[in-house]
């Protein structure tokens, strides 16, 4: 079972570097993540009413949560069983396993900012860069749109890449489906607005869960790659990772910031002296 999982996932990191997600396909058909995030919508828009109480809607919340996981796990165990049973089943299935793999996606939003400031300078910049962050790109300067592009580099390398792979090693097709289902429905729901607080509970708090592992992994990738400042890396990421205020997106983003020797952005995220 594990080396199957394993030989799967070597497939799907080998498809997705290279062939990616082609544009001209997902305008024909829906991506899948785009297919979870249409569920999450729709148990969102029926289960998380304004009126009920707090303790209702968080429950309604690990409901829906519930649901998702079965409905997603349920649907890939089934096409991993067909799948398994038919010639040439294992590349489909690899196939499959790359659509959640951002590996090339994410290299190319990364250098699409750095093209958009050489080409057309810090307004270019602005408008590539709002593409992966989430902060105001006007208030940025050229350094702030550099930083932005590298910690969302730092933390979606783990959520994007690292982590869709480590499921997958362990559970297969549907280890690697039900990640992604969790992390989609922890960036629909998982904030703390009045009408997510309650309801996105069990969302957050389980894709902290599930990303634990992988984001320290990506950490010590990040620190290994950084080859003869991999000391430093190491020494930043251990001493700053606490103070960001995501349990997991700390570890690999001050990784990063050690290995480069920059201060990343951010309130509060760390302290001064990078």
């Amino acid at each position: 079972m594990i080396e199957t999982s394993l030989l799967l996932m070597a497939l799907a990191i080998l498809l997705d570097a290279v062939i990616g997600d082609p544009s001209w396909l997902y305008r024909k058909v829906a991506h899948p993540v785009v297919l979870i995030g249409r569920l999450i919508h729709t148990l969102e828009q029926y289960l998380n009413n304004d009126h009920y109480s707090f303790s209702k809607r968080k429950r309604r919340g690990c409901f829906a949560v519930a649901f998702l996981i079965c409905a997603v796990g349920g649907f890939t165990i089934g096409v991993h069983g067909i799948l398994e049973q038919i010639p040439y089943g294992l590349f489909v299935e690899a196939l499959l396993a790359s659509t959640l793999i951002a590996q090339r996606s994410l290299y190319g939003h990364v250098r699409d900012v750095v093209v958009a400031l050489e080409k057309h300078g810090l307004a270019g910049g602005r408008i590539a860069v709002s593409r992966i962050v989430g902060r105001d790109v006007n208030l940025l300067d050229e350094n702030g749109v550099r930083r932005g592009a590298i910690e969302s580099l730092a933390e979606n390398l783990s959520d994007g890449v690292v982590a869709p792979i480590v499921w997958g090693c362990l559970l297969g097709l549907p280890g690697i489906a039900i990640y992604k289902a969790i992390n989609t429905a922890d960036s629909m729901i998982g904030h703390k607005t009045d009408r997510y607080r309650a309801f996105g509970w069990a969302a957050a708090r389980l894709d902290d869960w599930v990303n634990w592992i992988p984001a320290r992994l990506t950490g010590l990738f990040l620190c290994v790659a950084s080859l003869s400042k991999c000391g430093t890396a190491f020494r930043v990421m251990w001493r700053d990772a606490s103070r960001h205020r995501s349990p997991n997106a700390g570890w690999p983003e001050a990784a990063m910031a050690g290995a480069l020797s920059i201060r990343l952005s951010g309130p509060r995220r760390y302290a001064e002296g990078f």
